[in-house]
């Protein structure tokens, strides 16, 4: 199925959960917020939540600095 993730098209598998696509991207979930369809994803929700074709997805990493 296709989503689109930050913008941009992407093929992904059926049935992948957001904790799924995170490990399938190598993204590490505890330094991520997920936004689906326009709302947030609760972190306890991330591997519950299935996506669907053409969801859209924005994933944003946190930074540190000072």
């Amino acid at each position: 199925m296709t989503i689109i993730l930050n913008g941009k098209k992407k093929d992904v598998p059926d049935g992948i959960t957001v904790i799924g696509l995170l490990g399938h991207l190598n993204i590490q979930h505890q330094r991520v917020a997920v936004e689906r369809n326009g709302e947030i994803v609760k972190k306890a929700d991330y591997a519950v939540t299935v996506l669907k074709d053409g969801d859209a997805l924005e994933v944003v990493s946190f930074m540190g600095g000072g």
